[in-house]
C-alpha cells in the first residue's frame, strides 16, 4: 500500500543524473521505489530538502543495504576499505564500472588524493553528468565532488544575466561551466596543470564560448586584472582560502558577491576573519556534512 514520503519531482531527461546526485548526497530513500508518469520521475528522499514535496511511494521489499559511498559518474568511492563491499557495490547497478577507496585526504598544492582500486576496471577516470552538463573526471589528478551539485545550482539561480565571474580555484571546471549559463565572461583559474587540462576538455565538451581557463597562482590575479573587475567570485578551497581573501576583495567590485567556502566545526567560524574585509551583509549556510564534528560551509559575502 502506498505511503507518504518526501520526494523530488524532475523531468525524465535529467532523471539519471538526479538519482546519482541524490545517492551521492545520501538523500535517496532506500525503503521506497521511485515512480514515474508520462513526463516526470519521482524520487523518494529521506527528509525535507530543497524542492522536495510530499508524494505517495510504494515500499520496497527488504534487501541488503549498500555500503556508504559517493557516486561520481561510473565510479563509486567507498567510505570503508572492504573488497567484499566493493564487489557488492559493483554488482548493485550497471552504471558502476569501478569501486575506489581513498587512501589519503586531499593533500598538496594541487589538491589530489591517492586511491586504490578495490573492484572493477583499473581506472580513476569517468564521465559525469550534472544538470545536463557533461564532465571528464580523473579523481587521481584533480579533486572533484558531486556533492556540490545543488550548491552550484543555488548560485546559478541567484545570478543576474551578464555577470563577470572569477573562479579562483576552478579545478576541472564544475562551478565555471555551470555558472557560465548566466555569466557574460568567466575566468577559471587553477594551479594544477592536470585540472586545467581537464577543465579545457570540459569547456569544449559542453561547447561553451565564454570561459577563459587559466593556469596560475590565484595570488597573482591582481597583477593581471584591475581592481573591481568581477561581479562574483568563487572561493572553493575550503581548507585554506584565508590567505586569498585580500586578493578576492581587491578583485570584486563594490556591491559584488564572494562565495567563500570553509570546512569548520562551529557555525560562524569564519565570520571574524571575513569582517576584516567588509561591512556588507554576510550570509552563512551549511552545504554538507564533511566528517564527524565538521561541516562544509559557505559564506555569501557582499563586498562593501
Amino acid at each position: 500500500m502506498p505511503e507518504k514520503c518526501w520526494g523530488i519531482k524532475v523531468k525524465k531527461i535529467i532523471g539519471e543524473e538526479t538519482r546519482q546526485r541524490l545517492i551521492a548526497d545520501g538523500n535517496l530513500h532506500p525503503d521506497f521505489k521511485p515512480k514515474k508518469d508520462s513526463e516526470h520521475l519521482y524520487f523518494p528522499v529521506k527528509e525535507k530538502i530543497p524542492d522536495s514535496e510530499t508524494f505517495e511511494f510504494e515500499a520496497r521489499s527488504v534487501k541488503q543495504e549498500l555500503p556508504r559511498h559517493e557516486l561520481i559518474g561510473g565510479i563509486a568511492v567507498i567510505h570503508e576499505k572492504s573488497n567484499k563491499d566493493a564487489e557488492m557495490l559493483l554488482r548493485s547497478r550497471p552504471v558502476i564500472h569501478t569501486v575506489l577507496y581513498s587512501e589519503s585526504a586531499v593533500t598538496g598544492e594541487y589538491r589530489t588524493k591517492d586511491y586504490q582500486v578495490l573492484a572493477g576496471g583499473n581506472t580513476t577516470e569517468t564521465d559525469y553528468t550534472e544538470y545536463g552538463l557533461r564532465f571528464k573526471i580523473d579523481l587521481s589528478k584533480a579533486y572533484f565532488s558531486a556533492r556540490l551539485a545543488n550548491e552550484r545550482q543555488r548560485i546559478l539561480n541567484s545570478m543576474k544575466e551578464g555577470e563577470r565571474l572569477l573562479d579562483l580555484f576552478a579545478g576541472v571546471g564544475p562551478f565555471a561551466v555551470a555558472l557560465s549559463r548566466k555569466a557574460s565572461v568567466v575566468i577559471a583559474n587553477d594551479i594544477n596543470p592536470d585540472a586545467v587540462r581537464l577543465m579545457d576538455e570540459n569547456i569544449r565538451l559542453n561547447r561553451i564560448k565564454n570561459i577563459t581557463p587559466m593556469l596560475g597562482d590565484a595570488l597573482h590575479m591582481p597583477g593581471i586584472f584591475p581592481d573591481g573587475s568581477f561581479d562574483r567570485i568563487i572561493m572553493n578551497l575550503p581548507m585554506n582560502s584565508v590567505p586569498f581573501l585580500k586578493t578576492a576583495f581587491q578583485l570584486c567590485r563594490k556591491g559584488g558577491v564572494i562565495h567563500f567556502y570553509s570546512i569548520q566545526e562551529e557555525e560562524g567560524g569564519m565570520m571574524e576573519e571575513l569582517r576584516k574585509f567588509t561591512t556588507g551583509k554576510i550570509t552563512e549556510r551549511k552545504v554538507r556534512s564533511y566528517a564527524p564534528k565538521l561541516h562544509h560551509a559557505v559564506y555569501d559575502v557582499i563586498c562593501e
